[in-house]
Parts: C-alpha cells; structure tokens; sequence
C-alpha cells in the first residue's frame, strides 16, 4: 500500500476536514505567574499525501492556566480555523487529534524551539510533516466562476431557529430581482463540518450554485451546518437524520419569506445532502421537488467498498491492496453493526488494526498500527453508525415530488453504475410520476469536468461546477415553477 491511499467518507475529503468550521479562540494572556510556552504561536508547514501538498497553519494559543488550544488553516484550500479537538505539549513533544479529519500528529520540537517534526497519521498511514514558525503565503487559487459584486440580486444573511432543539442555523438568503413570489430552493451539503458554500478545496460549489440560480429567477437559501460557522449545536453528536430536521427548520423558514412562492419550494442536495433530501421530501408537504447531485441508492457500507476500490484504482493500487483494504474495513463494519456501545467498541479495534498488521507482515507501506487505530476510532461515531446501514432506498421509494437525479460519469465517490439503477428502482417502485435521471460526461463528484475523476483533480480544476449541470438544474426547475410564478 502506497502512501497516496486515503480514508473514504460520503465526501470523501478526509484531510484535514471537509468544510470551513470556525473557531474562535483567546489571545494568550500576559500573565508573570504563567511560562508561555516555546510551542505557542503560529506554526506552517507542507503537507505531501502524494496526490496534492497542503500548507498547513498551526495556531496553538495558551490560557491563563496553562492549557493550550488549537486550530488549523489549510491556505490552498481556503479552510479556516479546523478545530482541534485534543491537544499536549509536555516540554518536547507535541501531540494533538482532529476528529473530523480522522487525523492525528505526534512530533518533536527542535533546533532551538524554532521547528516541529514528525508524522502526520491519517486512515491508518503517516506522512511526515514539520512546521516552521510563522505564516506561509500561498498563490489564491484561480476561480473564475466565483461571483463577483455588485450582484444583479439581493443578498441577506439570516439565521432561524430549529426549535425543537434550540439549534439556530446561520445562512445566506440570495433573491432574484422579481415583483412577484420567486421559487425556491434549500442547498443541502455533503458530509463533513460544510459552511453555506460548501467549500472544499478551495472550490465554493454552493456559491456558485445559488449565484447561478438566483440569477436565472430561483430564490436560494444555503446555511452553516450545525456547530459550523456561525450556526449553533453540536456537530459532532449529530446523524443525518438531525441534520434532515436542520433542512426542515430552513423550510419553514422559507415560508415566512414574502419574496418567496410558498408552493415552489425544493431541496437540492449534494452526496449526503442527497440522501437527507428525500428525508426531508417524505416529511414534509411543503417540498415541492428535489435535486439528488451524487445522492446515493445504496448504504453507507456498500458505498464505502465500492468507493475505496474506485480510488485505490485511480491512484494505481493493486487488487490485493484494495482487497486486504477492504477485509479491514468489513471487520470494523462488522464491530459498529454488533457493538452498540462506543467506549465497548473502542477497547476491540487495537485486536482488530494488530490483527491487519499481522496480514500485511513485511509490506505495510505507509500503514502504521497507530494510524489504523486512529482510523477506526475516527468512524466510531454516531453519524457514522447511522450512515453505515441506512438504507436511502427507503426514502427514495415514498417521494412523490418531482425528482432530479444527477451523476457525474467520472465520479468515484458515488459511483453512477452502481448507484443510478437502484435510484430508479426504488423511485419506479413507489410510482413517482415525475423523475429525471441524467449521466453527465465527463463530471467528477463535484461536477467538475475533468480527465479521470480522481481526487487530486479537485483543486487543480479553476472549474467549481460544469455549465452544463448548472444549467440543467436551473432549467429544470424553472419547468415545474414557472406558469405558476407568471400566474401569480
């Protein structure tokens, strides 16, 4: 196994995270009774995972008490103040853990306190990284799709409440230039800590996506996830049955909204935001049609075999690799079915990662039984569990609504040969009367055109979302709105 494997989540960006989640954090006091540590400040560094580098920022800061806290930047990719969830310094080695990347760093302070070095360990492999004080600068990525002002439009940010959990979602509200009630839609975002853009790897997908539609007569709502950015609640205990009810608060919200044609309001949700939607759809009668982007047809866990297989190819994998891969993660699978009780869970995976280091013998690579430890503890949760063996079949088979299913022919995180059929299936078997299911060439995951699909095109790509795919959603929606917009 080569160091250019990843771990897979339904987004499928591991690294370092998969959205901007902000954190706001305490200067270090001027405090005589406390020693400020060598290790507090700011710290960069150049992450090499072979298929793409990542400057990272280290921002360690230190209380009044002694006790550190720290967030990370990663600069090409535009993701600011990633949390870290547990960190320590004893005088010599830093340690810290960020859960939402199933990542890990364990490192040494050297050369008179002015460089950390050590291993980066994620989805059971380390790459080395040292930091050197300071600030990195980094050429902004090209992204010519990314709007600019004065928009042709009206802007607002607004907040509303999920009430029935105290939860209050942060978001923008874009809304076409209409002197009647316009339709609209909620964007859902994929899996991982996504502010309202759904920004990933210096790409803003939902920007650009609510830019285009409200352009084109669409009012668009997109909001911070729970516990991300400017929304409140708690991330890390949610499902994505929770966040389907954060969904449900937003159409409501939508509701109260003048502007907006209370009969014309959709769902348009990206990977897992297209598993929440039809959720959302088989809840609610307010929703009058859905956008599935990479949505997916079958569960977590078969999603999950089929994906590493696809990447370990494009990165040239060999079939042993990917099988002893896929061995691995069918015994953890197995674990979160059986074992219900998470601390219960955690005592067996040292077994089972020992156990797969024993079957790689002489060639594990870059696969350390730390990092396969790490990775394991990193899915022991409850979104995880959830996602695993729901089944989005069963939604899929009571929506009613219209239904637009997309797929991009190149994508290897939700694959179209093995998720459109069963899509279509379960929408024929409830006799939806109106659906949609579009193959578009030449798309990766993210909508992107591009050569192979494979995850290191993402950021190299100036292109956020194909033309194409933004003009077939608009089109499409505007057929099932528009007479009534223009009767009303």
């Amino acid at each position: 196994m080569n160091k250019k494997s990843l771990t897979l989540t339904l987004c499928g960006m591991a690294i370092v995270g998969s959205g901007n989640c902000s954190s706001s954090v305490a200067p270090i006091p001027s405090q005589e009774s406390i020693k400020v540590s060598p290790i507090a400040g700011d710290w960069s560094g150049i992450l090499d995972i072979g298929m793409m580098k990542m400057t990272l920022v280290l921002h360690i800061q230190q209380d009044s008490h002694g006790e550190f806290s720290a967030t990370v930047d990663t600069l090409e990719h535009k993701m600011n103040g990633t949390p870290i969830d547990w960190i320590s310094f004893d005088g010599e080695s830093l340690k810290f853990e960020m859960k939402a990347a199933f990542a890990r760093f364990e490192g040494l302070l050297i050369n008179n306190a002015s460089e950390i070095s050590g291993q980066f360990i994620q989805a059971g492999q380390s790459f080395s990284l040292a930091f050197e004080r300071g600030i990195r600068s980094v050429e902004t990525p090209n992204r010519p799709q990314e709007p600019k002002l004065p928009y042709p439009y009206t802007e607002e940010l607004v907040s509303y409440e999920n009430s029935g959990i105290g939860v209050t979602l942060s978001g923008t509200l874009t809304l076409p230039a209409s002197e009647s009630p316009s339709p609209a839609v909620v964007l859902i975002a994929s899996a991982g800590q996504c502010d309202r853009d759904e920004a990933v790897l210096g790409h803003k997908p939902f920007l650009v996506l609510a830019d285009y539609l409200t352009r084109h007569g669409i009012a668009v709502l997109r909001f911070d996830k729970r516990g991300c950015g400017k929304s409140t609640g708690n991330y890390n205990k949610a499902t994505s049955q929770d966040f389907a009810n954060d969904v449900l608060a937003g159409v409501e919200y939508l509701k109260s909204r003048k502007e907006v044609n209370s009969n014309q309001i959709g769902l348009i949700g990206h990977s897992e935001g297209g598993i929440i939607a039809p959720m959302v759809a088989t809840k609610s009668q307010e929703v009058a049609f859905i956008v599935l982007m990479a949505g997916t047809g079958v569960n977590g866990e078969e999603l999950l075999y089929a994906q590493d297989a696809l990447i370990k190819r494009s990165l040239g994998e060999t079939e042993d690799t990917i099988e002893q891969s896929r061995k691995f993660q069918e015994k953890l699978f197995a674990l979160l079915k059986k074992e219900p009780d998470l601390e219960i869970a955690a005592g067996q995976f040292h077994e089972i990662a020992k156990n797969h280091m024993d079957i790689l013998q002489g060639n594990p690579g870059k696969v350390t039984l730390d990092g396969l430890e790490a990775q394991a503890n990193c899915i022991n949760t409850e979104w995880f569990r959830y996602f695993l063996v729901y089944d989005p079949s069963t939604a899929l088979k009571q929506v009613q609504v219209p239904v637009l299913v997309l797929n991009g022919e190149l994508d290897l995180q939700v694959s179209p040969t093995q998720n459109l059929p069963v899509i279509a299936k379960a929408l024929k078997e409830g006799e939806n009367k109106d659906f949609t299911i579009v193959e578009l060439p030449k798309l990766n995951h993210l909508f992107q055109t591009c050569q192979n699909g494979s995850i290191e095109e993402y950021a190299k790509i100036e292109e956020t979302i194909s033309p194409s795919a933004l003009n077939l959603i608009a089109k499409w929606i505007l057929e099932r709105t528009i007479r009534e917009v223009i009767t009303n």
